[in-house]
């Protein structure tokens, strides 16, 4: 499903082109064609506007990044930061995925990102949330044996769901931090804009890091 179109989406996607991906489905199996190479390719499940994902692309130029964001006016914020930066491993796909294994291949995604992923809190919905048990069948089909989720909330009851699920699908916690920015983990050092705002609050950052 694609959101609706804002006004003067379609320039800027013109202009911004070079970082905006159409059709993931179309692309299955073939996103190094995409990146015009054969390095790995990470995944971010709703990179907002993109500070984290762009921040890693910036600090990791061995890698590839796709960043899926269903909201337009949010994915042309993304892609103008890439601009600004002028990056060449990464790109956006403006959709919202419900089946991301339609979108890739076998082995194809090193890692996922999954940051601040909306809770969906009433039991009804629960099936939209990104760590539910739907999700995590669909990543086992195109996450590498090695590659890992890494998760991020400030929301307690989501992220208890989570640290459940992950155990029920057969994914084994690496690390798993309640107040991950009073640790030394490395996944507090590139942030997400609303991480660095809960941060400022004084409200604590729930991780885990898992892999099949």
């Amino acid at each position: 499903m694609r959101y609706r179109r804002v006004k003067g989406a379609t320039e800027k996607f013109e202009i911004l082109s070079r970082y905006i991906t159409k059709g993931a489905e179309e692309h299955k199996g073939r996103w190094s064609e995409v990146f015009g190479n054969g390095k790995p390719v990470f995944l971010e499940m709703g990179c907002g506007k993109g500070k984290f994902l762009v921040e890693l692309a910036k600090k990791n130029p061995q890698n590839n990044y796709i960043g899926v964001e269903g909201q337009e006016k949010v994915l042309l914020r993304a892609a103008q930061r890439a601009s600004e930066e002028g990056l060449d491993n990464i790109t956006f796909v403006c959709e919202f995925l419900r089946h991301p294994e339609d979108c890739f291949e076998k082995d194809e995604i090193s890692g996922i990102y999954l940051n601040f992923s909306d809770p969906w809190p009433k039991a009804r919905h629960a099936k939209r949330r990104l760590t539910h048990t739907r999700f995590l069948n669909g990543y086992k089909k195109f996450l590498r044996s090695d590659g890992e989720i890494q998760f991020k909330t400030d929301n307690d009851d989501l992220f208890d769901f989570s640290v459940e699920e992950i155990q029920n699908n057969g994914f084994t916690l690496l690390e798993l931090s309640y107040d991950l920015h009073n640790t030394i983990l490395n996944a507090r050092e590139v942030t997400t804009e609303y991480e660095e705002k809960f941060k400022l609050w004084g409200k604590k950052i729930k991780y885990l890091k898992c892999r099949v």
